[in-house]
C-alpha cells in the first residue's frame, strides 16, 4: 500500500505590539495605518514578520518595539500576550501571530516604520467602541491587551509601569482611572493603596505642585502582587441589574 509522503504546511510567524500609555489622563494605543496590501490604507497595530530565520520571537519584539517608540524592552513593560492563528486571519496565507503587550509612561509622538505611512496615539476606547475599524485581527488584540492590562491592575503593580520614576498618588489614581474606564472616590483610592504594603513608597521628602497644596512623591515599591488587591469597581448599570435581581 502506498502512502504519500507528509510534507509541512507552509506558516508565517509575525509579531504584533499592543503599546499602551496615557496621554493627557486618556488611555491610547499605538496604530499606524499601513502603507501596503492587504489593508492598504487602514489603521493596524505596530508589527512585522521575523527578519530571518533565526531571529528570536522575543527578539523580533524588541525589534519591533525599538523601530517604532525608540525604546528599550528594559524601559518599558513587556508582556507576551497571546498568540492569534485563525486559519482566515490573513489574506496572505496561514499566518500566526504572536502579540505582545507593552506599557509605559509618556512615550514620544511615534515615527511610522518602514512599511507604514504614519503612526499615532489613538484613544483606545476608539478602538474598544468599533468606532476605529482596524486590519487583520488587531481589533481583537487591542480589546485582550487592555483586558489583560485591568485586571492586572486589580493585583499587580502594573499600575505603576504608566507612571514615571516618581509619582503622587493622584497621579496614580489617573492611571486606574484611565485603564478602567472609570472615576474613582480620592480618599477611597488613599486609603486603599496605603494599605498594600510595598506597592509604592515614599520618594524622601520631595513634594509637588500640580494647582492644589503639594502633594507627597512616590515610587514603585519592591511588591509585585497587591495584598490586599485592588479590585475593580463593578459598572453602575451591573450594580443596579445585581440589585434588582436581588430583591
Amino acid at each position: 500500500m502506498q502512502v504519500d509522503a507528509w510534507s509541512p504546511i507552509p506558516v508565517l510567524l509575525t509579531v504584533d505590539l499592543v503599546i499602551l500609555t496615557l496621554r493627557e489622563g486618556r488611555l491610547c494605543v499605538l496604530l499606524v495605518e499601513r502603507g501596503e496590501d492587504p489593508f492598504q490604507g487602514m489603521q493596524a497595530l505596530p508589527g512585522g514578520f521575523l527578519n530571518h530565520a533565526g531571529e528570536e520571537i522575543l527578539d523580533a519584539a524588541h525589534r519591533e518595539l525599538s523601530e517604532e517608540t525608540a525604546l528599550s524592552a528594559r524601559s518599558v513593560h513587556l508582556e507576551q500576550l497571546a498568540i492569534y492563528g485563525d486559519a482566515a486571519r490573513d489574506p496572505r496565507g496561514r499566518v500566526v501571530s504572536v502579540a505582545y503587550l507593552a506599557i509605559a509612561p509618556g512615550l514620544p509622538e511615534p515615527v511610522a516604520g518602514t512599511d507604514a505611512v504614519d503612526a499615532a496615539w489613538v484613544p483606545a476606547e476608539a478602538v474598544l467602541s468599533g468606532e476605529l475599524e482596524l486590519a487583520f485581527d488587531h481589533r481583537r488584540m487591542v480589546t485582550d491587551g487592555i483586558e489583560r492590562a485591568r485586571t492586572k491592575l486589580e493585583f499587580s503593580a502594573l499600575a505603576t509601569a504608566f507612571c514615571g520614576e516618581l509619582f503622587t498618588i493622584a497621579e496614580l489614581q489617573k492611571v486606574y482611572e484611565a485603564v478602567w474606564g472609570t472615576e474613582l472616590d480620592t480618599r477611597n483610592f488613599y486609603r486603599k493603596v496605603q494599605a498594600v504594603k510595598g506597592f509604592i513608597i515614599p520618594a524622601g521628602s520631595g513634594r509637588r505642585t500640580t494647582g492644589g497644596r503639594p502633594a507627597r512623591l512616590y515610587r514603585a515599591g519592591p511588591k509585585t502582587v497587591l495584598s490586599p488587591p485592588l479590585i475593580r469597581p463593578m459598572p453602575s448599570g451591573l450594580e443596579e441589574d445585581t440589585g434588582e435581581e436581588g430583591e
